[in-house]
């Protein structure tokens, strides 16, 4: 068996999440002894400077043991994420008006 046709063989299930110019996919594999894991992979389109298209991949494998501790730190990570900053995007690609972080402080009173 080819290497292509046994890496799709493999596949049970996909979700795909795009994002902007990065795109995730969410894709349930089997082992060779029958299990099941996952791999999530981010794909970045970048442009040469030929204007030709091409993909960044980063890939990562995911095993059963190994959930329950990646769902707690996952959510951990993201809550802190959220509760620190909101849910808003804070970037100059996002916001026009966006000047960067600069901080004056006129006298000691507005600590």
């Amino acid at each position: 068996m080819n290497d292509y046709k046994e890496r799709n063989e493999n596949e049970i299930f996909t979700k795909v999440l795009k994002a902007g110019r990065r795109t995730y996919f969410f894709d349930v594999r089997e082992t060779k002894a029958g299990d099941y894991y996952l791999t999530i992979t981010e794909s970045k389109k970048n442009f040469g400077e030929n204007g030709a298209a091409s993909f960044e991949k980063h890939k990562i494998y995911l095993y059963k043991e190994d959930f329950k501790n990646f769902e707690e730190m996952f959510a951990e990570s993201t809550e802190f994420i959220i509760n620190q900053k909101g849910e808003d995007v804070i970037s100059e690609k996002h916001d026009k008006d966006y000047k960067g972080r600069s901080y004056t402080i006129e006298s000691e009173e507005e600590l």
